[in-house]
């Protein structure tokens, strides 16, 4: 398993004995953090942080030659930003009070504690990265390019949200911290984990799992893997995918089913970085990067007492939601070149032409499969495809199925409404007339906006032809004349 550096600028350790700087060493790597120098010459201290880019300081206060409070005057000419943590005995609280006051953002008492050394030491990396995110974000965000394109070039898009998402990923992709990626089911959960891995440059693998189906037992076997003897038919060790990520990505999928025995589990993972074997009583340093999944709302589950509020927390500290595909219509010739492509070539054929009415077509259809229906859709078409041009004879006919189970009563179900079916006799009832007059009005303006005024297309969705399409809107345009006359 490849080491990954914790944190990635080193912990720089001043004290003049060097029992105490063996000691702050042996304990720090016992606790994860693997990236550290020393020092026991307090005067080679300012020469190092001119040298070595520093996230963070543990100062012993008394030493010869440069006391430490001496020291973090100096430290903050250079690096103001550098934290500082004051290592004292109980009888120098004075001292540490002052300085406090120079700029130190902590103290430990001797004798050191293993849990109060590793609480204060992650506190104060917390905030160096916060920091740091803050001025990426800044940057990244204004950017109006990215800077690794190629990462996203599993993503086909050109839509301006998605390309800001893009940019958003790039910011974020060196945190440490969790990162859930939410949205509908086929919107490219995955894809976006995958790039974000890329960008991150973490020397670990990509590890994908769906824990949508996992049970308590389940889950803790397969994230964090069990010694020789931990249950029946457990005759030797397994490897978890968190040894496997290393210090990569371990993707979660569908978070939001998992149960809360298991969320406890989780949650010791992302805020110690520690986990242990099912069987085994050691606990393991983990350095890998989880990103998170759901088309669920996680909001939701946690005001339910379904999802703890401590987890749901730690997951939202960077937050990419990604957008339906009916939200993206400037994307759907994009797809269907793309999908085309790929498809063709899977099957041996040679690349069909269509019809611009084609992507007309698509686009009035709300996909709520998102881009995996429409990958599907493209497949399907492509094998029942005989011709030179690809007929669009699949796609109507798919919509036409589909389409009713998909609407809204009030919203899109009138869209397929068929306007044949207002025949009515005028003597009936009074005022019918101009009712049903307002109502095809009505749908015929919703289908012409829907296609972009594609009037084959839009006769399509109303159930009639292209022609007593045509015949009904010059009759509308003749009666809005003549009101206002």
């Amino acid at each position: 398993m490849t080491n990954h550096l914790n944190p990635s600028n080193p912990i720089l350790i001043v004290d003049d004995e060097q029992s105490a700087l063996d000691g702050f060493e042996i304990a720090l790597h016992t606790l994860g953090f693997n990236n550290i120098i020393t020092c026991q010459d307090s005067r080679k201290v300012m020469q190092i942080l001119g040298t070595t880019q520093v996230d963070l300081v543990l100062l012993d206060l008394i030493m010869p030659h440069v006391s430490g409070s001496d020291l973090i005057v100096e430290i903050k000419k250079i690096r103001p930003d550098l934290p500082v943590i004051v290592i004292t005995a109980v009888s120098e609280i004075d001292s540490v009070v002052s300085c406090m006051r120079k700029g130190a953002v902590d103290y430990i008492l001797k004798p050191v504690e293993k849990e109060q050394l590793k609480s204060r030491v992650r506190k104060a990396l917390e905030i160096v990265e916060l920091e740091r995110e803050n001025a990426q974000l800044r940057k990244g965000l204004l950017a109006g390019d990215l800077h690794h394109p190629e990462s996203f070039s599993r993503i086909v898009t050109a839509d301006p949200r998605m390309l800001s998402i893009f940019r958003y990923c790039e910011a974020v992709a060196g945190s440490s911290k969790p990162i859930l990626v939410t949205g509908n089911t086929g919107t490219g959960k995955e894809l976006i984990a995958r790039a974000i891995h890329d960008l991150s440059r973490r020397p670990g693998e990509f590890v994908a799992v769906n824990i949508a189906a996992f049970d308590d037992s389940v889950f803790a076997d397969t994230l964090f893997g069990h010694v020789r003897g931990a249950f029946t038919g457990a005759d030797k060790a397994r490897r978890g995918l968190v040894e496997k990520a290393g210090s990569g990505t371990l993707f979660l999928d569908e978070i939001g089913d998992l149960s809360l025995a298991s969320q406890v589990k989780l949650l010791r993972l992302l805020q110690e970085q520690e986990y242990s074997p099912v069987g085994s009583d050691r606990v393991r340093h983990s350095s890998l990067r989880v990103v998170a999944s759901t088309h669920r709302d996680l909001a939701e589950l946690k005001s339910q007492g379904r999802f703890r509020e401590d987890l749901y927390y730690r997951l939202i500290t960077h937050h990419v939601h990604l957008p339906l595909l009916k939200e993206r219509p400037g994307d759907i010739k994009l797809l269907l070149d793309y999908f085309l492509e790929v498809e063709s070539r899977d099957l041996g054929r040679k690349l069909p032409t269509y019809h611009p009415e084609v992507v007309t077509l698509l686009r009035t259809y709300d996909f709520p499969g998102n881009i995996r229906e429409f990958r599907a859709l493209v497949a399907d078409a492509l094998v029942k495809h005989t011709s030179r041009m690809l007929s669009s004879q699949t796609f109507k006919e798919y919509m036409r199925l589909e389409s009713p189970q998909n609407c809204s009563s009030e919203d899109q179900g009138q869209r397929f409404l068929s306007l044949d079916a207002l025949s009515f006799d005028p003597e009936a009832l009074p005022g019918l007339r101009e009712a049903t007059a307002k109502v095809t009005e009505k749908l015929i303006s919703e289908a012409m906006a829907k296609t972009g005024g594609n009037q084959t297309v839009a006769a399509r969705i109303l159930g009639i032809s292209q022609q007593s399409l045509s015949v009904k809107i010059q009759r509308l345009k003749s009666a809005s004349k003549n009101d206002s006359a």
